[in-house]
């Protein structure tokens, strides 16, 4: 299994890195023919800045529109930054002070995922409206995430793992020196659905992680009157 498992994270790691970098390419390159800010807007580039920070950290909109969604999407999304903060654990040696403060925070960030992603799940399922458009897709990519999370916490804080065997077998896969990885059922489950999460990301409606900034809804300031918006396919057919 250990080999099974490193050619497949070699390939996701470049299905991943690959995917995104041409999506972000992809998203930056798209031009936006209007100045359209969701107003109230910024009317300077420094507001929108914190505008927009606001919106990845507080999730202001959300809060603003429906505070039981913003409350499981908060707790989800923070929780897993918690846990992805906490898993780099496994590919620094030595860790650093920072880094193992954050443990016992990530640790149980790891239920706060859990308690999120379940909250977000459930929705679709009692909310009448929200059922009738959810579809297949919507309710696998929720199933893909809870089991990671709850495989992870799982071995956290029930079936234990040689989470030092684990941190070998990363820091190998770093230099290509593959070392042997612990056998444990809930680790390769766990690991299995971490590696499809990777390959299918870039693919995904998770993009929206990188989209929002570059949604001319939260980047622009609204300044229609101080500066006029062009793109430039629209600013080349004027010069012609």
């Amino acid at each position: 299994m250990t080999l099974f498992f490193a050619i497949l994270f070699y390939l996701a790691c470049v299905l991943f890195v690959v995917g995104l970098a041409y999506k972000i390419y992809d998203f930056a390159r798209t031009p936006a023919p209007l100045s359209i800010p969701t107003t109230p807007a910024p009317t300077t580039k420094t507001g929108v800045a914190f505008r927009m920070a606001r919106e990845v950290v507080l999730f202001e909109s959300l809060f603003k529109g429906n505070l039981w969604i913003w409350l499981f999407g908060w707790l989800f999304h923070m929780g897993l930054f918690l846990v992805l903060v906490r898993h780099l654990r496994y590919f620094i040696d030595p860790i650093p002070a920072w880094l193992a403060f954050v443990q016992p925070f990530g640790k149980y960030a790891a239920l706060m995922m859990i308690a999120g992603l379940g909250g977000l799940w459930a929705r679709r399922f009692l909310v009448e409206r929200i059922r009738y458009i959810s579809t297949p897709s919507d309710h696998l990519w929720l199933a893909l995430l809870l089991g990671i999370g709850i495989t992870g916490a799982g071995m956290t804080f029930v079936m234990h793992v040689d989470v030092v065997a684990v941190k070998t077998f990363f820091l190998g896969l770093m230099v290509f020196d593959i070392q042997a990885l612990p056998v444990h059922p809930a680790l390769f489950i766990h690991l299995l659905l971490v590696a499809l999460l990777m390959i299918l990301f870039p693919f995904s409606k998770l993009l929206h992680a990188p989209g929002v900034f570059f949604s001319p809804t939260r980047n622009q300031a609204d300044n229609p009157r101080e500066s006029r918006h062009q793109a430039a396919w629209a600013a080349q057919i004027e010069k012609n």
